[in-house]
């Protein structure tokens, strides 16, 4: 071979994780508790998403919103600082809510900063939950996200959100609310898509079933109302409350070897001369 084209070949990698170029971090940062998935590790990290600046606890994240970059970034630190290896600068994967937009991702980048990444990608929660579900994606699906203090339906049509909707409701609030009414608001959600899909993607996506994630999923009394008021097949996730990070686990490992990841050097454009 040419030394100028072995020069620019792909560089031969270790075993994944154990390669430090594609060692990475996936996050699920949630208003109650942050979940992590480190490579060259076999269990997740999940601790209440809390951070003590001073005499007391303070929750840097609200109804799926960061409403305090810096102390997110101080949890971040605290958690992980002592967990990455020296001198190596993680690819991170970070699940953001579906409908919090820019705002979310522009904060949880300047979070996530204090990690040193060497590359910082954001994924949809619902797309997260998909794909650690291992659903087909290639099919309309409906995904039901009941977390501690948000729930999002979204609906997915080739892994892309077609349509979202959200409520500042969860488990988290049953001392005030009732398991019913999480259901109702769900029910509620999914009904309001139905009616304003000039498609048959929506309605496809029900009948093939709901897929549940979240802590929510973990509750008879509202699953059962769910089922009993959509009429539709139930499809809880294993572990839901896990199934975020795991999603964005399985994203860190289709990123090994990548040239864009690595930072290998683009091939080289072919010799017409």
């Amino acid at each position: 071979m040419n030394p100028a084209r072995r020069s620019l070949a792909v560089p031969r990698h270790r075993p994944w994780p154990a390669c430090r170029p594609c060692w990475g971090v996936a996050l699920d940062m949630g208003s109650a508790r942050t979940r992590v998935w480190l490579a060259g590790r076999r269990t997740i990290v999940d601790v209440p998403t809390v951070t003590f600046p001073g005499s007391g606890a303070e929750y840097p994240i609200r109804r799926g919103a960061i409403v305090d970059t810096a102390g997110t970034a101080r949890m971040l630190d605290r958690l992980l600082g002592h967990r990455l290896p020296r001198l190596v600068r993680p690819l991170v994967v970070v699940t953001t809510p579906v409908l919090d937009g820019i705002a979310y991702r522009a904060a949880a980048r300047a979070a996530v900063a204090v990690l040193r990444p060497r590359s910082v990608l954001t994924v949809p929660g619902a797309r997260a939950i998909a794909l650690g579900a291992e659903a087909d994606l290639t099919r309309p699906l409906l995904v039901a996200d009941i977390g501690a203090h948000l729930t999002e339906v979204v609906l997915l049509s080739d892994g892309a959100v077609m349509d979202a909707r959200r409520t500042s409701l969860g488990t988290g609030d049953l001392d005030s609310a009732a398991p019913a009414e999480i259901g109702e608001a769900v029910v509620a959600m999914v009904t309001a898509m139905v009616r304003q899909d000039r498609t048959s993607l929506t309605r496809d996506a029900l009948d093939r079933g709901v897929l549940l994630a979240g802590g929510g999923a973990l509750w008879p009394e509202i699953t059962h109302r769910l089922g009993d008021r959509l009429r539709a097949p139930l499809r809880p996730v294993p572990a839901p409350h896990t199934a975020a990070v795991r999603g964005a686990a399985r994203i860190l490992k289709a990123a090994h070897g990548h040239p864009a990841i690595i930072g290998a050097p683009p091939p080289r454009p072919p010799d017409h001369t």
